[in-house]
This record gives structure tokens, sequence and C-alpha cells, in this order.
């Protein structure tokens, strides 16, 4: 590096946080996301961020790269880089550790809708049960999503349900592939953790990465194309279990206390094996039709940790496991998802006509477990079941222009029928047997299988009409409003509306705003979903339970009833103000009503409950339960800053943003706890602190950032101080022990500079949270006798320093 650049390239590394990067190559014009053209949240063809009457982020494969993401992960890319999006990494927690949940606006993640290329994307078919962010939610897994093909990403976030359907209460993500019809691109990044873990006074490197990706595009008979791409990733695992205290609750036998100071839990991200391909083409037919199709498929492999089972307990079997056992979840996550269709016009009509099919099965093993009341003649190994969720997307879209005086409007309307599916099978006879050793845990440690009983195979059809009328009232008023007919054939039919518009003071100032009402309809899988695990119960000590469907007749038989749907009324305001080139802002506040909002219960642990599902239902083994209801009514209020500012400097272009959210979720109503569930007890709660902490401030309600980005025609430098907000983690132990803890906030430093050493080929270093911050130790109660030395809710992590390095060649 020249003399001349050292002041910048400290003032760089030192700055701080943010949203996308917003600079250009030195030797590309300098422009600003709001000028880009967007396609999202509406169909008029010339609208751009600026103009755009709700707030729009878009980002480009140059941001994507530049976040650093562990892993080549999607998901952590959109955590750096959007001001409200939070994507925890949350450890023993079943199902987390295999599908991580993310959230946009601090809203549940299945309240935001994902698309590629415009295109409803499918979740996966996981419900997490045993997470705390997201709890009783199928998520979208954006992780199944490869980077590497992605050509931009528009994120709109507001309510979007008349326009997209369900799910759109928090926001549109909208994923659009690359569709570049020449050259290509191979990019190779290899990352590791290296901390210093302050609880073990100890120097730590793992969580070893390899990440390679490779793509290129050919023309296909002239104006086609045909763009396709594989990664490869692999991810060993961390851990930051603290030394074992032993929790006072276990037996004091000297077998189990032998083990006392010893690392016996496992707390970090799991191991990762993860292989995708996609494609994206388009190619004319003849007679004004072109056709396109596109797609992508990931297969992956993880290793999940679960609670140790010490040597001298009811959960083990000394004969198998003389030293005690960690279990370990196996998760095999296949997800495909294809799309091909036509566009043509017809008179003044475009129209758009496309099917689209996606699929995610997961399988669930354990290894390293046991089923004590099979006694030696258990198994170590369980196959504990299988999920799977389908949806079938058939789309006609038609759009045209029409003149109304003077003015032009686009006009847009159409009709979509979906078909979603739903199915679970049965894990093998070992993983829930009941066998012959009397009094016993039954079942597979850390995850019993599903019996035959339990499976699910449910289906249903989704019709939808929509119709959006938009364009410019004046030469200052644009307005937008739209309207969407959706019928379910289990939750009937709804309307949802929407109304935004766009006032320009000048050509500098704006004023934007949108009301509407969105609907989401509980996922099949929250209505069919059963699974045994094994958690946190009265006193802090393990307990067996079970999360049930509504229509099983032990959750009936405690009140359960059946699902309704989500509905939520959106209202958003905000300014966007242009000075000039370089200087741009916007600031929008945002209040969201959801009603009958659909949570999983608290854990039901009342003393006898065991004995009343064994006399009543003839069911062993069962020490808790969950279901899912529509117990509560939140409302969340927040505000949205995103500036940015741009100068030539030094022969390149430098570009500062800072962006600031928050976001409060607040209960409107709780309804009562249903009287078959009252009269087993005070502890006996259908919606209680547990679970109104998961929505209200188990995430962080702030969270600030500024970036610093210097592009030269032979380096890219960029600096990024990100200020993580506060948590708070609430547990009910039952018995009136309810310990609570607020994780102050954090400050993430992260850097990297890159080397054009041609102009093909280009080298990177960098590194995530570089000062190495974890959060505030956790009080004894919460730290489960010393082996969870961090909670995993805080966004900064429990990793410590990331540091990676990145090669790429592109032609």
């Amino acid at each position: 590096m020249r003399h001349s650049h050292l002041p910048l390239a400290i003032a760089v590394v030192l700055a701080t946080a943010a949203t996308a990067p917003r600079a250009q190559q030195a030797d590309k014009p300098a422009t600003t996301t709001l000028d880009k053209v967007i396609v999202t949240g509406t169909h008029v063809r010339d609208r751009t961020v600026l103009d755009s009457p709700v707030p729009i982020d878009v980002l480009t494969p140059e941001d994507l790269r530049s976040a650093g993401a562990v892993n080549g992960e999607l998901g952590q890319a959109l955590a750096t880089l959007l001001p409200s999006f939070n994507f925890p990494r949350q450890s023993n927690s079943g199902g987390s550790d295999h599908v991580r949940a993310a959230q946009l606006r601090g809203m549940s993640p299945d309240q935001v809708l994902v698309l590629v290329n415009g295109k409803r994307f499918h979740t996966s078919a996981l419900v997490n049960t045993d997470t705390k962010i997201g709890r009783g939610t199928t998520p979208v897994d954006f992780n199944a999503i490869p980077i590497s093909a992605i050509k931009r990403i528009e994120v709109l976030r507001d309510g979007a349900g008349a326009q997209y359907g369900s799910d759109a209460i928090a926001g549109v993500v909208n994923i659009i592939l690359d569709d570049a019809p020449e050259g290509g691109e191979v990019d190779a990044t290899y990352g590791a953790y290296h901390t210093h873990f302050r609880p073990g006074d100890r120097n730590i490197t793992d969580g070893q990465s390899g990440y390679v990706s490779a793509k290129a595009g050919t023309k296909l008979g002239g104006d086609g194309f045909l763009r396709a791409g594989i990664e490869g990733n692999n991810r060993e695992p961390t851990n930051r279990a603290g030394r074992d205290q032993i929790p006072s609750w276990e037996n004091p036998s000297p077998a189990n206390l032998a083990l006392q100071g010893k690392r016996n839990y496992a707390a970090g991200d799991p191991r990762n094996e993860n292989y995708s391909g996609w494609f994206n083409g388009e190619l004319g037919l003849g007679d004004g039709v072109r056709g396109y199709a596109f797609g992508t498929y990931t297969r992956r492999r993880t290793v999940g940790d679960n609670y140790f089972r010490y040597p001298d307990s009811d959960a083990n079997v000394p004969s198998i496991y003389p030293d005690g056992y960690r279990p370990e979840s196996l998760g095999y996550n296949t997800d495909v998802n294809l799309t091909a269709g036509a566009r043509t016009r017809a008179g003044e009509w475009d129209i758009d006509s496309s099917l689209t099919w996606g699929r995610n099965t997961f399988d669930y093993d354990l290894r390293d477990s046991v089923n004590v009341s099979l006694g030696e003649a258990s198994p170590t190994h369980f196959d504990v079941g299988k999920y799977e969720n389908s949806q079938g997307t058939a789309n006609l879209d038609l759009s045209r222009t029409v003149g109304l005086g003077t003015q032009l409007f686009t006009l847009a309307t159409g009709a979509e029928f979906r078909h979603e599916g739903f199915r679970t099978f049965a894990g093998d006879p070992a993983s829930y047997a009941v066998g012959p050793v009397v009094g016993a845990p039954t079942g597979a440690q850390a995850g019993g299988g599903l019996t035959p009983q339990d499976t699910a195979d449910l289906h249903r059809n989704v019709a939808a009409a929509y119709v959006d009328f938009a364009g410019d009232v004046t030469e200052r008023f644009f307005a937008d409003a739209a309207a969407r007919y959706e019928h379910y054939n289990d939750f009937g039919g709804a309307w949802t509306g929407k109304l935004s518009g766009r006032y320009a003071f000048n050509d500098a100032i704006a004023l934007r705003g949108a009301v509407s009402n969105n609907l989401r309809a509980p996922s099949l899988s929250q209505i069919g979903f059963e699974s045994t695990s094994t958690g946190y119960g009265a006193n802090g000590e393990l307990v067996q339970g079970r999360v049930l469907s509504v229509n099983n007749p032990i959750a009936r038989g405690l009140g359960a009833t059946d699902l309704k749907a989500e509905k939520s009324r959106n209202f958003s305001l905000g300014l966007t103000a242009r000075i000039g080139e370089r200087f741009d802002t916007s600031l929008d506040i945002y209040r969201i009503d959801v009603d009958h909002r659909v949570t999983l219960s608290e854990t039901i642990a009342p003393d006898g409950l065991e004995d009343l599902i064994a006399a009543r239902f003839g069911v062993q083994g069962v020490q808790s339960v969950a279901f899912f209801t529509n117990a509560v009514d939140t409302r969340t209020r927040g505000a949205e800053l995103v500036t940015n500012y741009r100068q030539p400097a030094y022969g390149g272009n430098l570009t500062l943003t800072a962006t600031y959210s928050y976001n409060r979720t607040s209960i409107r109503k709780v309804r009562d706890t249903p009287a078959a569930l009252a009269e087993l007890g005070a502890d006996a709660v259908l919606f209680g602190v547990e679970e109104r902490n998961t929505l209200t401030d188990a995430a962080p309600r702030q969270r600030g950032s500024f970036t610093a980005r210097w592009d030269h025609p032979s380096w890219l430098l960029l600096g990024r101080l990100t200020r993580q907000g506060a948590t708070t983690r609430v547990f009910d132990f039952g018995d009136g022990f309810v310990p609570r803890q607020t994780y102050g906030a954090r400050w993430q430093l992260d850097a990297e500079a890159e080397w054009h050493a041609t102009d093909r080929f280009s080298l990177a270093l960098g590194g995530q949270n570089i000062t190495d911050q974890y959060p505030k130790r956790s009080i004894p109660d919460i730290a489960y006798a010393g082996n969870f030395p961090y909670d995993v809710i805080s966004p900064i992590g429990t990793n410590g320093a990331y540091w990676y390095a990145r090669a790429r060649y592109a032609w």
C-alpha cells in the first residue's frame, strides 16, 4: 500500500457498521442505491428506491461478498447488511441447530415472505420447538439458497399481503438470480474462529470453514441465456461450553463428581457440510413468447449437540455409557425449488404465466444416545423421524398501461393457485419403544422418535386473485392501491388491501406512507407437527416432553382448539431526502398489530401431569407438553434510519453508510387459560412469562451501524462498526423460580481489505468481531452449573473473532 493511502486505510478500519455498502468500482460512475430500479413492491417498471412509497433495501453481489459471511451463509450476510434483520446462532436448540430462523423488524420468522425471481419460495419442513428466537415457527431456510447465485436482493420492509399473499406481514425478501449471458467466476474462502475464551482463560481456534463456488453463463439462441453454478462448503463445530460444576439436582455419586471441572457439554455452531447447485435461463420461443426457467438445489448434513447425561442418572444405562454421554442430533436436509414459465404480449397486456414446485425434506437421526427403558438391549443410533414440506404454485400475472387524462397508470391483475403438503414419517421402533425396564425414561434420549400414531399427512389448496393500480396522480404525488382475495380450503377466505403513496415536496425531499391489512394462515406443519425432546424443567432438571398437534387427543383434553389465521394491520410513514449526488437519507416509522398470533404454549409440566396422561390416554413417560395456540395479540412499533454519503477520495470512491433500527413488541391481549388446563394447578399456564419474553425482548430492540467503504481500481477497504442491541432471557422453572437476565448491548467491529491484482483476480483478508467481543456472562441460575457461560440469544454470538481469506477469479 502506498504511503498516501495509509491514513485512509486506518480511518476505514476504525470506522463503523451497516447495511449494504453503496459505492461502485472507481472506474465506474458512483451511484446510490436510491437510483436503482426495483421490481419488488410495485408493478410500475421505472420506480427506484428513492421513488418507492415504502422502504426497500437493495443488496448487490459485492455487498454480499464483503459481508464476510461465515461459510457462505446467505442468512448471516443479510444479518450483517440489513438494519432490521436478525439471524441468531442458537445452540443446543434441537431443530435450530440444523435450520436457523431469521427475523425482520422483530417479527416471527414465518411472518416474512421470501421470493426467488418474484416467485414464492417454500418454507422448511421442520418447526423450531426447542429454540428461543422463533419458537414454534416454520421458517424459510435462507441458507438453502446459494449465495453465489444472486444478482441482487430487494428487501421490502412493509406489509405486502395484498400484493404477494400470505406470510408478508413483516415484509418481503426478493432474491433475484444471476442472469449474465457470458463470463464466469470462481470464488474460494477459508476462515476460522480465533478467540480468547475468558471462562476457561485459554485461546481457542476452531470452526474452520471452507467455501468454494463456481458459475458461468452462455448465450442461447441469440438473445437467450443459461447461467448455472455450484457451491460446496464445510464447517467444523465450535465449542464454548464452560467447566462443569455438576448440577445440584444430579446424584452426587463418585462417578458423577469425577466429571467436575471437565467440559462435558458442547455449546456452539454445529458441524455443517453443504452442497448446492442452481441455474437460471431464458430463451425466445417464437411469436413473441419467451420461456424461462430457474431452480436451486441444496443438500446439507449437520451435527448438533444436546445436553450431557451423567453416569449415575435415570437417563443412562451404565453398562453402555460408564462415563456418561452427550447425544448428537444428525440432520439430513434436502431442498429443491424449480420454476418454469413464459412471458408474452397480447394486445396491450404483458402476460407472465409460471409453475413453481418446491420441497424440503428433513431426516432426523440421533447418535450416542440410548433408550433407557430397553436397558442393555438398546441401540445407540436412532432414526427418530422424517419431515417433508412441499408446495406447488401456478401463477398468471397480467399488466398494462392505462391512460387517465394526461397521466399514465399501471394496471396489474392476476391469479394464483397453490397446493401445500406436509408429511411426517415414523422413526424406527427403538426410538419410541416402551421397554421392559420399569420406571425408566422411554424413547431415545434427546428426542424420542415419532410413533406411527404421531405421523401427519396434511394437504390444502389456496386460490387467490389480485388487482393493483398505480401511477403518478400528479407530477408530485404517486399512489398505489392493491387488493387481494385469498381462499384456503381449511381456513376460508379473506380480503387484504394496501394503500401506499409518495408525495415529493421538491426534487430533494419526499413524504411516503402506507396502510395495509395482511394475513398469515398457520402452516400445515404447525397444525400437524409432533415431536419429543428433552429440555429444562422444574428446578432446572432435564424433562422429557412432547410438542403435540392441536388435533392430538392429549392436547384436546388440555384445552387445545383449532388454529385461526393471523391477521395484521400495518401502518408506516417515512421521509426521504436527497441532497445533490452525494447524500441521501430515509427515516421510516411503523406499527404492526397482529391478532390471533400463532405461538407455542408454555411448556406445561405441573405435578401429576405424567400420571394423568398415562391414566387418561395410556401414554407413558410424558413429563411436559406444549401445543400451538392463538393465545395472544401483539403490537410492534419501530423506526428505521438509513443514511449514505459518497465522496471521491484518493483516486477512488468513499462511501459512508449509517443505519439505525428500533422495534418494540408489546402484548395487547392474552386469552384465558382453558379450564381443562387450569384445573391442573397454577403452573399450568397457556401463555406465560417465557413466551412473553420470546415475543417481546428476547430479540434485540435496537441495532445501529456505520460503514466506511473505499473502492479503488486496485483496492477495496471496508470497516464496519455495529452496535448489537440488548436482549433479555427469562426462564420459568416452576415453583416461583423465574431467573431473568438482560444481556447488554455490544459493539462489533468488522473489516476487510481486498486487492485487485488484475482485472480478473483478487485476494481479500477480513474479519468479523475482530475485537473478540462476547455477551455478558450468564448468572449462575441461567449458566446451568457453569456449562453455558454465555447465552445464545445475543446477536454478537458466542464464538468470538472470525478471520477469513478469499480468492476470486472472474472472466
